[in-house]
Formats: structure tokens, sequence, C-alpha cells
């Protein structure tokens, strides 16, 4: 048994943790980055349209504000604050370190407007900008000798409940199977979303969302889980993203009596509503039989109005995606879109500062969360597009300053062979389990009735079902069975060790969806349509025990906006 030690160890290598990583191995200390992937593989890369910043304007206050309400009124205003302020210095961090982004004639940024912002601040390098971020963050952390593991799985965090104190993550080589214990006296997790629940959705198929079970198997919390956005297009049937930036270029969305049916539902912005305002707009007419295509459930996304050299200067990522799943040439023919299960707003409740919360009121030590798997809560009900890049840089810096910061005051590590315990048993029985069940089947039936319980709409019948789905899945889980016992790169273990992670936080996901009883951002009960800022303007705490969720509440942090109509 292999036992590494480390001043720090991170869980996950898109722009947060490489965020963290250089601001962490900057101040010398030995810095330890674990992922399943290459780090240029992670999901940061898919990221598309841009990075918002206020970049030309007086100052940041409608960027706040814009965001503010976005959230429907449920984010922390004073982080919100943080983001946005930050947002022009991280831009000139990221243009320094050698990201290019597109620029106008004058030689200046170049912003393209993303929905439900009052100004163009989406920076963009084409439509490949999280992959711009991600190869020019990920080229300054291996120049400073950052240390990365890459595809190794990390399957426990070494916490102790009764100090609230992280200590290191156990961990499988995939390649060997090999399972060694990570020590650290900080421990950041920035593994990312968990939109691979549903059936339909636009993430990379490591986004399982493991993470957030870790925290969930040691007594913790995760917070707000029961908002979960849906981008509005996803090509129809894959759900692969068609980015915002098709809309913002100028992109419309049309149904089968080629109605600009936005004027319906957000008059005043159109197709550059919020996320959630568009989402639901395409789901109703698709569900009131205005659907396009042979099985009329799609939408078209329209951008022939377009110049060929524009869609070949600004979306050519998107048009080659268009050509090779639907044999569509954008500049010419409409494409068929649906909403896809894309962003989690909820996830590890941290402070401002990244440090991981053991409850609403107790932070835990050495341990902290950041970029889309935490929850500040910066987003609050419903994310703005360009706010997510945004995020992961700027408080995946923020993490590791602060890391560098209690680096002194946190405990020696103490991890030892043991500590792989909880992680060996896990794989152990899963290997040698003589159950009939298969990992692939009972994942799917997670996804679609997800989909179809949890997913645009909800109400109470859909919640209830779905919480006997899943515990009916938890139970078949029990006796699944494993056929391939090698050891090299035996992704039917892992992918039976990720379904275990997203049966903890689905169950999450349903419990607060069912206990919230209004309508708010992405999360929509068709049993409670008003938003109920009485009742609900709160934070969701989740919490799992023994298959049982348990739920508590906690104030949101409201500054100079005060909650009101959100219309478009």
């Amino acid at each position: 048994m292999n036992i590494y030690r480390y001043d720090a160890v991170i869980v996950g290598a898109g722009l947060a943790g490489l965020s963290a990583a250089i601001e962490i191995k900057k101040a010398g200390l030995k810095t330890c980055v674990i992922s399943k992937l290459h780090p240029l593989r992670s999901h940061s890369g898919a990221a598309q349209g841009g990075i918002n910043a206020a970049l030309k304007e007086k100052d940041t206050s409608a960027h706040e504000f814009d965001t503010i309400k976005g959230g429907d009124y449920l984010g922390d205003q004073s982080a919100i604050k943080t983001l946005c302020r930050k947002a022009p210095e991280t831009i000139r961090r990221l243009e320094n370190m050698g990201a290019v982004f597109s620029r106008e004639a004058n030689g200046r940024i170049a912003q393209r407007a993303f929905g439900g912002q009052s100004e163009p601040r989406a920076c963009y390098a084409k439509d490949r900008t999280g992959l711009t971020c991600l190869q020019t963050i990920y080229e300054q952390a291996d120049r400073l000798g950052v240390e990365f593991v890459d595809e190794w799985f990390a399957g426990d965090l070494l916490y102790d409940p009764f100090d609230r104190k992280a200590y290191g993550v156990a961990a499988m080589k995939l390649k060997t199977g090999e399972v060694a214990v990570f020590g650290a006296k900080a421990t950041l997790f920035a593994t990312g979303g968990y939109a691979r629940c549903y059936a339909v959705n636009s993430n990379a198929h490591a986004n399982t969302g493991d993470g957030l079970s870790l925290f969930l198997r040691k007594g913790l919390p995760l917070e707000d889980m029961e908002f979960v956005q849906f981008h509005p297009t996803g090509l129809a049937g894959s759900g692969i993203l068609i980015s915002e930036a098709a809309r913002g270029e100028g992109g419309r969305l049309f149904n089968a009596r080629n109605e600009r049916f936005m004027e319906r539902y957000a008059p005043q912005k159109l197709e550059l509503a919020p996320r959630d305002v568009v989402s639901r707009a395409i789901e109703r007419e698709i569900l009131e039989g205005r659907g396009v295509g042979e099985r009329k459930e799609a939408i078209w996304l329209d951008l022939t109005h377009l110049s060929a050299e524009l869609i070949a200067a600004k979306l050519p990522e998107l048009s080659d995606l268009a050509k090779t799943f639907l044999g569509l040439d954008m500049a010419k023919d409409r494409i068929p879109i649906r909403a896809t299960a894309h962003y989690s707003m909820g996830g590890v409740p941290t402070d401002e500062s990244c440090r991981a919360k053991a409850s609403a009121a107790l932070l835990t030590s050495g341990l902290y969360a950041a970029g889309e798997c935490a929850c500040l809560s910066v987003h609050g009900a419903n994310r703005l597009g360009a706010n997510s890049l945004l995020e992961a840089a700027v408080f995946g810096k923020i993490a590791g300053e602060t890391i560098v910061s209690d680096m002194p005051s946190l405990d020696p590590i103490k991890a030892s062979a043991d500590d792989a315990g909880v992680f060996l048993d896990e794989i152990r029985k899963l290997l040698h389990s003589s159950g009939a069940e298969s990992a692939a089947a009972l994942r799917s039936s997670l996804q679609t009735s997800m989909t179809q319980n949890a997913g645009v709409f909800r109400n109470r019948a859909s919640l209830e079902k779905q919480t006997e789905i899943i515990n009916d899945l938890r139970d078949r889980f029990s006796r699944i069975r494993i056929s391939d016992k090698s050891s090299a790169f035996n992704t039917e273990l892992q992918e039976a060790l990720e379904l275990g992670h997203m049966l903890d936080y689905s169950a999450l996901i349903v419990a607060g969806a069912l206990a919230r009883e209004e309508s708010r951002g992405a999360h929509c009960r068709e049993d409670f349509t008003a938003r109920d800022d009485e009742r609900f303007l709160r934070h969701t705490f989740g919490y799992l025990n023994g298959g049982k969720t348990r739920l508590e509440y906690a104030p949101v942090t409201i500054g100079e906006y005060k909650p009101e109509a959100r219309k478009y």
C-alpha cells in the first residue's frame, strides 16, 4: 500500500482545480492534482460561449444585478459581488498567461451578448472559450511543477467527523487497480457537475458527481441540489450542447407553426432570456404539440439569416457539431434542438473563501471546494451563461489563496494504510457480489426516470414516484454483479462505483425538489407555480444517512438588491 504525502491534494483538474494549484504551488507548497482524466480532457474545456466580465462598463453593478436577478434572488449577494468585481482582473490574468481571446477591429477583447444580461459582456475565443482557458492555465501549472496524477479515481474522502478535519483521499489507479492513500494537510475538491444522472445531458461521461457523494458519505451536507439547469439548446436526441453563443450571435427559435415563440414568454429579451425561461418555453411548446421533427420532440434553432462567413469565424465548432451529428449545414439548415441537463447550481456548501461547511453554521478544517461542485452560492436558482468559467477561475484562485493562508494552522498529515480500508471494502464488495443486476441497466433506469420525473417540470406525484424509484434502484444496486474481475482499466467496476455516487446525490435532488413547494429559477413545480419568498427564500442543506435524506435550511445573504418580480 503506497502512501503519498502532500501539503495540498486537489481532486479535479478543470479550470477551478488548476487555478488553485497554481496559487498553492507558487507559495512553495507540495501540490498534487488527482484526476480521472488527463487535465486537458476536463469538462471545463467543453465550455464554448464565453466568460463574463464588465470590461466596457463604468463598474460591475449591472453584472451583479443581472446575476442576482438571473438567479431568482437565491444567490448570496456578497459572494456575487466578489465574482463580478474580480471578473475584469481575471480576464486580464488569463490573457497575460497566454489565453488568446477573439478581438474587435480596434484590438479590444470582443464580447458577445448572453441570456439575461443587460450588456454584451461574454469575452470569447470563437466558440472554444473553455478549451482556450483550460489549455492556458494547464500550461502554467505544468510550468510551475504542479504534480499531476492522471487516471486515478478518488473513492473516499479521509475525514474525521468528530474534529471536522480532512486529511486527504484514497484513490484507485485505473491502469492497474492499485489503491493508494494521498495524505494532505489541505484537500480541495473541484470535481465538476452532476448532470450525468439525466438521460439527455450535455456533460462528459466523467461528470458523475463522485465528489459530492464522498461528502455525503462522511455525514457532510450538500446545498441547493434541487436546482439543476437545463440548457435550452442541446442537439435533439443526443443533448450535445449548442452553445448560447449561437443565440448571442443572432440565432432564433421557431416552432412547427414557424412562430418565433419566445415573443410570448420573454417579449423583451426573446431568445436571450435566462436559460431557465427559454428551456421552459421550449419544453412547453413541445408538450402542447408545437414541436418539430418526425417525433415532434424538438424546436428549430435558425441561424440561416447569418452569413456563412460569420458562422465560420465565430461559431466553427457549433457548425462542425451540426454537420457531424446531424448532417446539417448551420448556414443553410435549421437545427433541431431541445433542452438538455447541463449545469448544477447546487453542490458542496462553502464560505466565500471556499472552506467547506460541516453544516449551515459550522466549517470544516483542511477541506475546500471550488468550481461547479461547490455552492457559494453565486448562481442562486439559475446560472447566467458565461458565469461558470468565471466562477471556476475566480474562486479556484481564491481557494488556492485560502489554502496558502490556512496552511500554517492545519494539522500535520496523519494518513496511514488503514485509511484505504473503506474504499477497498467497497471495491471488494462489488467485485465479489453474486447478484444479477447490471450497472448499465440500473444507470439507464436512473437517468430515464430522473428526466421524466425531476426534469424541467416537476410536481409532487412525479417526485414521490422518483423517490420510490431511487429507493428501489438502491436496493437493486446492493445485488449488482461485476463480470470483469481484472485489475487493468476495469471500466465495469468504475461505472459501478460511479453509479453508487449518482444514486446518492440524486436522492438529494429529489428530496430538495419535493420539499420546495414553489417555482424559482430552474426549479419549476407545476403544482406550485409561484415563487414563495416568505417560505422559501432560503438555501436547502441536505444530508444522507443510511439511504434516508434529511433537510435543513439556511438564510440567503441579501444585500442592496431586494427580491422583486423577475420579468424579461
